[in-house]
């Protein structure tokens, strides 16, 4: 297939683009290269790619409508991968604007050029961020999600009633995966593991908020990839049982579903530091803070509907993941 891949810069992106040209797919790339943060290691990541014969890219915006209608009228994509946004809990409270130009003006562009070029499935980024006041675990699909607390968290509810829109008047398959934290080599240094990682190497402090009573449900990159991978394979379908009277926010009568991609192993935060000091054979100094303002105390993923619709079986625990990530770390900086 001929699949473009927004965000190709991201961890997700790149691993997710690897992975489709090792099956023999042709891969375009897109990527606005932004520095929310180090521009260099996104680089990195696309070095990777640039090898492949069936991998081309440009430094493109979603948010540039013209640049995107160039875009879909000069290729023909089978498929399209939107992981381009921009993310971050914290840094929505502190810059909101660029979260309404990426995630929702980009993305109406992405749906307008799949829907004049007739793409045949459009799979997008989601995030467990928008089950946000939602206290009953794990979160499951079929719960309501009204009630966001960040506006990270609204604009990609935004995107999946944009997208549910999309389907329904155009009969557009689209298929939203709700990440729960992505980790693994070539991470994002604005996420835990990267900053713990960097900061118990270099003697200093970490922050622990919540006072450690947090729990994740981090997932490996390479089994999001394998998960991402076999949903774009599987072009959304009509459901004929949908019932408009106790309507599934999960899926509908347009070609529209929405899962939950996570390992389905919440740990707790202490553990998670517990086994990275071992993985680097030093302890980390803590300091304790309250909890931040837009996150939330658990994040868990109820993954069955995933599991019986594409075989979708997560199998790295931490104690396998956090040890690769700090063999890339050490690797990649030269620790």
């Amino acid at each position: 297939m001929h699949i473009l891949v927004t965000g190709a810069g991201g961890l997700i992106g790149s691993a997710i683009a690897l992975k489709l040209l090792e099956r023999g797919d042709t891969v375009h790339g897109v990527d606005n290269l932004n520095d929310y943060y180090d521009v260099t290691l996104k680089k990195a990541r696309l070095e990777r790619l640039s090898t492949r014969e069936k991998f081309s890219f440009e430094k493109l915006d979603i948010a540039d409508r013209a640049e995107m209608e160039s875009l879909f009228a000069r290729e023909k994509f089978d498929a399209v991968m939107n992981l381009a946004a921009q993310a971050g809990v914290r840094y929505s409270i502190e810059n909101p604007h660029v979260y309404i130009e990426s995630n929702i003006v980009g993305f109406c562009n992405i749906l307008e050029g799949c829907r004049h070029s007739k793409v045949g499935h459009l799979v997008f980024a989601s995030s467990s961020s928008v089950y946000g006041a939602n206290t009953r675990l794990p979160f499951s699909e079929h719960d309501n999600i009204d009630h966001p607390i960040s506006l990270y968290a609204a604009t990609k509810k935004a995107n999946e009633l944009m997208a549910h829109t999309y389907a329904h008047l155009y009969g557009l398959p689209t298929t939203g995966l709700r990440f729960f934290t992505v980790y693994g080599p070539w991470g994002r240094p604005d996420m835990a593991l990267f900053k713990f990682t960097k900061n118990i190497l270099e003697g200093k402090a970490i922050e622990v908020f919540n006072n450690g009573n947090m729990i994740r449900d981090f997932t490996y990159v390479d089994d999001i990839v394998e998960g991402v991978v076999r949903v774009m394979d599987r072009p959304a379908e009509p459901d004929p049982a949908w019932n408009s009277a106790a309507p599934d926010p999960a899926r509908s009568r347009a070609p529209y579903r929405i899962y939950n991609i996570g390992n389905n192993k919440p740990v707790q935060l202490m553990r998670y530091i517990e086994v990275l000091e071992r993985a680097l054979g030093k302890k980390a100094q803590i300091e304790m803070l309250p909890m931040q303002p837009g996150d939330v105390p658990a994040t868990t993923a109820d993954v069955s509907a995933l599991e019986s619709d594409i075989g979708y079986r997560p199998k790295t625990t931490v104690e396998e993941g956090v040890p690769r990530f700090v063999e890339w770390y050490r690797r990649y900086y030269g620790v």
